[in-house]
């Protein structure tokens, strides 16, 4: 699959016909007007900080994250493990597990009410239901001891008034949904009796079931088959377009960021270092941590050379530079990236970075 790999395939990204019935199924399964789509920010976060406090002591997993999203727009969250992203992810919906971590700044507005003052109660009643999330790993994000069907059950069941043969009615049609077969042997059978591929589409169906206005999906093809990747990308991005629903894709995998995002956010060691629509980045790459990443990815196509790696290792979240994150291993850095942090610095055309020397190409 050329697509997860090579940043130039979005002109040519393979379809699924088999698909196209599903979602046109969803559509007329939620009763969703077409036509009515909002125009308005759907979430907006404002300078979100998380610390976790440990034995070892106290250092902040994510630094000063600010950002938007609109109805229908998928974004994109990139980095290397420890960059920040599954931890905001989690702050999104307040799951935070508080001791160690702490949400310590900052504002998350979903349509304009802050998710990080809402009581618990008004909080539980929007996940799973307006907001939804896809974990990183389904073996260990699904109860093991209950049926498939009973978990797509059970925000059915919380959130949306109805009988119980309504809601297994219901579940049944979410499963046929997101392509598995034999839905009603499916049902009954546990987790550990099914493939990842088969895992990760019971998680999407939970996701979906009570039609969320906000996705997160947090490394949803990890551990997956190249096939079952492409089959779960396209799934999600025929059903944003069905729904207008928004998605947040957190993921390392850049060719997986170019294939579903319209924006893309780079985070490193906590920090926003680029923002910037999805063709830009690729074309241009302001940051030098981007250059690195996109250095490192092989394609199929054009000359073989060797693959460019990134020399050193990510601070450690305990260890507090004067500068900024990146500078030890960055091959533009001077004094100046040395003795001071940058700031986010917009740089037109919906860009911004977070680097004292950016690389040409931005303006």
């Amino acid at each position: 699959m050329i697509y997860l790999t090579n940043p130039n395939f979005m002109d040519s990204v393979p379809t699924y016909p088999i698909l196209e019935p599903q979602v046109q199924y969803f559509a007329e399964f939620h009763g969703m007007d077409q036509d009515a789509r909002p125009k308005d920010l759907l979430l907006e976060v404002e300078d979100l900080s998380v610390r976790f406090t440990t034995a070892e002591g106290s250092h902040r997993a994510v630094r000063g994250l600010s950002f938007s999203l609109a109805p229908g727009e998928t974004l994109g969250i990139v980095g290397e493990s420890g960059s920040g992203k599954s931890v905001t992810a989690l702050s999104l919906m307040n799951l935070i597990p508080d001791p160690p971590g702490q949400i310590c700044g900052g504002r998350v507005l979903f349509q304009g009410r802050d998710l990080l003052r809402l009581p618990a109660d008004e909080i539980r009643k929007l996940r799973g239901n307006e907001i939804a999330m896809i974990f990183q790993e389904p073996m260990t994000s699904l109860n093991p001891i209950h049926t498939c069907g009973r978990q797509v059950m059970e925000p059915i069941l919380i959130h949306q008034a109805g009988a119980r043969a309504q809601a297994q009615a219901k579940a049944l049609e979410l499963l046929k949904l997101v392509g598995i077969p034999s839905p009603e042997r499916i049902f009954r059978d546990y987790p550990h009796q099914l493939s990842g591929g088969m895992r990760q589409r019971i998680m999407i169906a939970m996701a979906l079931a009570c039609r969320p206005r906000l996705l997160l999906a947090d490394e949803p093809t990890t551990a997956l088959d190249v096939t079952i990747q492409a089959q779960i990308l396209e799934l999600m991005k025929a059903l944003r377009a069905e729904i207008d629903s928004a998605i947040i894709l957190i993921t390392h995998d850049l060719g997986v960021i170019a294939e579903m995002c319209d924006r893309v956010l780079v985070m490193y060691a906590g920090q926003v270092v680029e923002s910037s629509p999805i063709q830009d980045l690729f074309d241009h790459p302001l940051h030098p941590y981007t250059e690195g990443l996109l250095g490192s990815m092989p394609t199929l196509s054009g000359r073989r050379e060797r693959l460019r790696a990134i020399e050193g290792v990510v601070p450690s979240p305990f260890e507090v530079l004067p500068g900024c994150s990146f500078q030890p291993r960055c091959g533009y850095a001077d004094r100046l990236c040395a003795d001071s942090c940058p700031d986010l610095a917009p740089v037109g055309g919906g860009r911004a970075v977070r680097c004292w020397h950016p690389r040409p190409g931005g303006d």
